[in-house]
């Protein structure tokens, strides 16, 4: 017999999602209206943030229903432009039960330099997130931005948007999508800090500690995520 999926309720999903907007907003994560999240409650439809609202002052009752065709099911908003981005990552990947994106400073920062984050100074980067890829710069809003995240939803659990932001799913809920952005915010302050303060001259794990690493992250139940060089 199959694995049986389940997802949370309308309610459950929504008010998650008002909850990380929230938090994004208190972390300094977005500013103004800046950033969008989508929750899945079924195989094919998903509730996400409507355009033009800071995440940090919003409400269920401007959540806006979809299906992955992109048709509105419930809610009054228009939702953004980025939901193909969301609904790109639910095509790529049925298993991703929700998505965050946002642009936390120091993860931005590599997103402008187009640089990946590729490091094993810190246990947590290896074992929660591994290697965070970076897209080419493309337009926001446009189709090029889903094509440009597609290749690398089945592999990582996070992706930085060209001179954009970052793009972090889970296929544990809104939360758990929440959680890999601030690992991936803290783990590129390290990064950079240690470049800064030390010049990178810093201590890293050898290919076996990395080895380690990885089965930890194995054993959490998360298979994706590379092996930083």
């Amino acid at each position: 017999m199959g694995r049986t999926t389940t997802y949370p309720t309308d309610e459950e999903a929504k008010a998650s999602i008002i909850d990380v907007g929230k938090r994004m907003y208190d972390r300094r994560f977005v500013a103004s209206n800046d950033g969008n999240i989508s929750c899945k409650v079924s195989e094919d439809t998903f509730w996400t943030t409507p355009t033009g609202v800071s995440k940090g002052f919003m409400t269920p009752d401007i959540l806006v229903k979809m299906n992955l065709k992109g048709e509105i099911l419930e809610g009054t908003c228009k939702p953004s432009s980025e939901v193909k981005m969301h609904m790109r990552v639910y095509q790529e990947d049925p298993e991703i039960k929700a998505v965050v994106h946002a642009h936390p400073m120091n993860a931005t920062l590599f997103a402008v330099a187009n640089r990946p984050i590729n490091s094993r100074i810190l246990a947590e980067g290896v074992v929660q997130l591994g290697v965070v890829p970076c897209a080419k710069t493309v337009i926001p809003g446009t189709q090029d931005v889903p094509d440009s995240i597609a290749p690398y939803v089945k592999d990582y659990n996070a992706v930085l948007l060209g001179n954009h932001g970052a793009l972090t799913w889970s296929t544990e809920g809104v939360l758990n999508a929440y959680m890999r952005m601030e690992s991936l915010e803290y783990f590129a302050e390290i990064i950079l800090k240690s470049e800064l303060y030390f010049h990178g001259e810093v201590n890293r794990f050898t290919d076996a500690q990395v080895d380690e690493l990885i089965e930890i992250r194995k054993k959490l139940g998360t298979n994706r995520g590379g092996r930083p060089d």
